[in-house]
C-alpha cells in the first residue's frame, strides 16, 4: 500500500485496540470496561475506524450486541496478531534483563481478589517499586492465547487438549466448609436454607456439591442464588443462609461461623493452579508474581479444613 494511502487511513494501533476490545465483548460497554473508557469514547472511536475503513466492521443487534462482518472478523484477527508482535517486542524489552519492571496482568475469580490478593498485595509492590500489576477480578476464564493476561489463577487443572498452549503449576489447595452468619446460634445457623449458585454455575464442583447435599438431607433453598462466590459470603453473612465457603477466607472474617455437622465425612477443596503463556516463561516479573501467589497459599496452609 503506498504511503499516502496508509495516511489516508489514518489508522494506528490504539484503533485497532478498540477494534478488538469490541470484537472480545461484544459489545460497547464490555469494550469499555475492559479499556477503562467511557461507553462513548468506544462507539465514538469505532465510528472513525469505520470511517477510516470504508467499511462497516460491526453489526448493531439487539440487547447492544456487536457481531462482527465479514471483514470485522478480518480486522480482528489482524489486530490479534498486530497485538502479539506488540507484547512481543514489550516483553523483549521491558524486564529482559531480569529486572523485575513493567506490567503483569493477573485474572482470578473476584473472591480470591479481593479477600487475598489485594491484602497481600503491598508486600509485593513495596518489593518491587518498578512492576505494575494489572488485577482482574472476573469468574470467566479470560484468554491468555488472546493475552487477555498474562497469568491466570484457576481453581482447576488446565482442560485436556490445552497441550503446549499454556505452561501451567499447581500451588495450593483451596479447602471448603458450611459457614453462616456469626450472629446466629449454632441451633439457629443448622436450620437456615442453603444459599446456592446460579443455575448457569452448575458446572462448578461447589455448585455440584450443594446441590447433592440439598438433596440428601432434603432441607430447603434460600430465595436468593448468586453467580460467584463474593456475592454468596455477603448473603450469608447477612444472615439469609448458610453456603459452602473457602475456609481461609471465611475463618478471617468475623461475622462468620463454621456450622457444625453441616457438611460431609469428606471435606471438599479445590486446586490451585498458576497458568501462563510459554512466551511469559522467561520475564522476571511474570516469575516474581507467580513466586508471591505461591506464597501466598503457603503461609496459609495451616487454614486446611479438618477432616
Amino acid at each position: 500500500m503506498p504511503k499516502s494511502d496508509l495516511t489516508r487511513l489514518k489508522i494506528n494501533w490504539n484503533d485497532l485496540r478498540y477494534v478488538l476490545a469490541v470484537g472480545r465483548a461484544g459489545t460497547l460497554s464490555g469494550a469499555a470496561r475492559a479499556l477503562g473508557v467511557n461507553e462513548t469514547s468506544v462507539g465514538r472511536r469505532l465510528a472513525a475506524i469505520e470511517d477510516a475503513l470504508g467499511v462497516h466492521l460491526f453489526e448493531k443487534m439487539q440487547g447492544g450486541r456487536l457481531p462482527p462482518t465479514k471483514a470485522g472478523a478480518k480486522a480482528i484477527s489482524q489486530s490479534e496478531l498486530i497485538e502479539q508482535r506488540v507484547l512481543d517486542l514489550r516483553n523483549e524489552i521491558a524486564g529482559g534483563d531480569g529486572e523485575v519492571a513493567g506490567t503483569v496482568r493477573l485474572t482470578a475469580v473476584p473472591i480470591l481478589v479481593n479477600r487475598l490478593l489485594v491484602p497481600a498485595s503491598r508486600q509485593l509492590l513495596d518489593r518491587c517499586p518498578q512492576l505494575h500489576v494489572e488485577i482482574v477480578a472476573d469468574f470467566r476464564d479470560l484468554s491468555l492465547a488472546k493475552r487477555e493476561a498474562d497469568i491466570a489463577l484457576r481453581l482447576a487443572a488446565p482442560k485436556q487438549g490445552t497441550g503446549n498452549a499454556v505452561l501451567a503449576r499447581k500451588i495450593g489447595l483451596l479447602n471448603y466448609d458450611v459457614y453462616a452468619a456469626a450472629s446466629l446460634d449454632a441451633s439457629s445457623a443448622s436450620r437456615l436454607p442453603w444459599i446456592t449458585y446460579e443455575s448457569t454455575m452448575d458446572h462448578i464442583p461447589q455448585a455440584r456439591w450443594l446441590s447433592e447435599e440439598i438433596e440428601r438431607r432434603s432441607e430447603p433453598v434460600a430465595g436468593c442464588s448468586f453467580n460467584d462466590a463474593e456475592g454468596l459470603m455477603h448473603a450469608v453473612r447477612a444472615g439469609l443462609g448458610k453456603s459452602l465457603l473457602p475456609c481461609v477466607i471465611a475463618d478471617a472474617d468475623a461475622q462468620l461461623r463454621r456450622v457444625a455437622g453441616a457438611s460431609s465425612e469428606q471435606p471438599h477443596c479445590r486446586e490451585v493452579w498458576v497458568l501462563i503463556h510459554p512466551d511469559q516463561r522467561s520475564l522476571a516479573r511474570v516469575d516474581t508474581v507467580i513466586d508471591w501467589l505461591e506464597s501466598i497459599f503457603r503461609s496459609r496452609e495451616s487454614s486446611a479444613c479438618a477432616g
